[in-house]
């Protein structure tokens, strides 16, 4: 019975060939991930390659992928993470301002597109520092757009613990912000 159940299972590391056809149909998710996490397409660049590299490299024991899309988004947004965190060179700017900026028409003056700039900055240093679960969550749901319930499907949760997450790390980076600036945390 346990042979059955094996030369069913889809195979922890696809054939080259399979690898292919992965890469054609999830290549364009990958670095759209990549890029809302980095803001630099050549960061973004180098994200989808190590995703796609790592698949490459997976050792034929390890378990299969159920879902190779939320598999390689998830990916993407570690490795994106995990790239910014690298740089450490974070500069800060009042999340107050995140909404507005990042919500504004590209058509801005050339001060609130540096001011918008450094915003993202800050937002991408302070996303480097969080929790990577927690990381995740918060890209998903204010880079992706993606509500809670679908949050909770894809990182295996229930909605209510990431309503609570999303809201305790946005009170956080707001305290946060308000430190940067000498303000009452």
């Amino acid at each position: 019975m346990k042979a059955q159940a094996a030369e069913t299972m889809e195979p922890a590391i696809p054939p080259v060939t399979d690898l292919e056809q992965v890469f054609r149909e999830h290549h364009a998710m990958v670095f759209r991930a990549a890029y809302r996490v980095t803001g630099n397409a050549s960061d973004a660049e180098d994200v989808l390659q190590t995703v796609f590299l790592k698949m490459l490299r997976r050792e034929s024991g390890a378990e299969p992928v159920d879902n190779m899309g939320s598999f390689l988004h998830r990916s993407a947004v570690n490795a994106a993470l995990d790239l910014m965190r690298a740089r450490q060179n974070v500069r800060n700017v009042p999340l107050d301002e995140l909404e507005p900026v990042l919500a504004d028409s590209p058509h801005r003056g050339p001060d609130r597109a540096h001011s918008s700039g450094e915003i993202r900055e800050w937002l991408r240093g302070a996303l480097a520092r969080l929790n990577p679960r927690i990381a995740r969550m918060f890209v998903l749901r204010f880079f992706e757009g993606r509500d809670n319930p679908e949050i909770a499907r894809l990182l295996n949760t229930t909605p209510g613990t990431v309503a609570v997450t999303l809201s305790r790390t946005r009170d956080r980076l707001q305290q946060e912000y308000r430190s940067y600036q000498g303000g009452v945390a």
